[in-house]
């Protein structure tokens, strides 16, 4: 494969890494549009957005069985597909009933739409001699900042959210349409061993499955809580809470592009174990001293710690020679994904109990966890970058 083809690829992927980014930021600057929309109550704004983690939870082992029979290039695009079409419905949902379906639909989608993408990235990644997967992310959190500014933009100027929505859609639609003939054409790989639709890892996936329920855990609870935090652990203004976020989401993006040059030079595990070690020092230091400018850099530390766990750990499942990428991802998102869901709920009931001080000092040592799990991964080994068959005019 010629330089030029292989840029295309590149670039063909994270084009639709932007447009998860991207579309995912569109609905959630909505969320409170919607809800005025049908009048919905913050109890029974809850419920209905939890439709949406559990298509997402419902779809992840069919993922991986599709993964294991059809390349990643084709479940990409239906995944992509029903996102987009999804997506430009969601703004004309009249009732409550008709906004959780699309949203079961719209997890569903996501789901196909980011494991098969994540694979394929998997693929290209194997095609170069050194690091590219965390740019990659890098540039899903510079999606997902476009999508919440260009949010802001209609909401500021009173456009509806169907007429906002629907734009985003149809513009991505397009997008795809362009994008997708330079995907990478893998194969997949399929296991003769029959399991059950619903299945735990492998053994050998056990580490890094947990090792994401640590991260996603973490990063969620940061999405959930940390505006929280900063208005009544810290006792800042509302902007000021909305600043620290803005902070955190700045470090974490900043560490996604900086992650694959460290990698290069340093290698995964020992990126990964100071990733652990930033996480719990950043969430016991906001926790044990909880005053604007040291909280602040408690924040720092988390969004560094949490930027390249997920995209570096996908990366080395993706080299399981017991299954095909996609399978070993679908495996190990099934249990990341329910760190992601699961745990800033619990933060909630902790905070209730004793304080929120209390639940970030837990997360912090939950964040522990990983720097223990990192250690008992197998010394890495060098990969060879073996040709893959790619399709003329790939």
């Amino acid at each position: 494969m010629d330089d030029h083809s292989l840029r295309r690829i590149r670039l063909a992927n994270a084009v639709f890494f932007f447009l998860s980014g991207f579309g995912y930021s569109s609905w959630a600057s909505r969320i409170p549009s919607m809800q005025n929309k049908l009048h919905l109550n913050e109890a029974q704004l809850g419920a209905v957005l939890f439709a949406l983690p559990i298509g997402l939870m419902l779809t992840m082992p069919l993922t991986g069985r599709l993964l294991g029979r059809f390349n990643s290039r084709s479940i990409l695009l239906i995944g992509v597909m029903i996102f987009n079409v999804m997506l430009g419905f969601a703004g004309f949902s009249t009732h409550t009933w008709q906004l959780v379906l699309i949203l079961l639909c719209f997890g569903s989608a996501r789901n196909l739409f980011n494991i098969s993408l994540n694979a394929q990235a998997v693929s290209v990644q194997k095609l170069y001699p050194r690091s590219i997967m965390t740019t990659f992310h890098g540039i899903w959190s510079l999606a997902g900042f476009a999508g919440a500014g260009l949010g802001y933009i209609m909401v500021s100027h009173n456009i509806y959210t169907s007429w906002h929505l629907l734009a985003v859609s149809i513009g991505m639609i397009i997008t795809t349409l362009l994008s997708y003939p330079y995907l990478l054409h893998d194969k997949p790989t399929p296991s003769n061993e029959k399991k059950p639709l619903f299945s735990l890892p492998d053994k050998h996936l056990l580490n890094f499955s947990f090792i994401c329920f640590a991260s996603m855990a973490c990063e969620n609870t940061m999405y959930d809580w940390s505006g929280i935090f900063f208005q009544k652990a810290v006792g800042s203004s509302k902007a000021g809470a909305t600043a620290a976020f803005a902070v955190y989401m700045i470090a974490m993006t900043t560490g996604r592009f900086s992650g694959d040059k460290i990698v290069g030079r340093f290698g995964i595990k020992p990126l990964l174990r100071v990733s652990g070690m930033l996480i719990c020092s950043g969430m016991l230091l906001a926790a044990l001293i909880p005053y604007p400018l040291v909280a602040g850099l408690g924040f720092v530390a988390v969004g560094l710690g949490v930027s390249c766990i997920v995209p570096l750990v996908f990366s080395m499942a993706g080299k399981s020679t017991k299954m095909s990428s996609g399978s070993a991802l679908a495996a190990i998102s099934t249990v990341g994904y329910l760190g992601f869901l699961i745990v800033p709920p619990l933060v909630g009931f902790v905070a209730q109990a004793l304080s929120l001080r209390w639940s970030f000092g837990i997360i912090g040592l939950l964040a522990a966890l990983i720097v223990y799990l990192v250690s008992r991964i197998e010394r890495e080994k060098p990969v060879a970058l073996t040709p893959i068959q790619v399709a003329p005019g790939a």
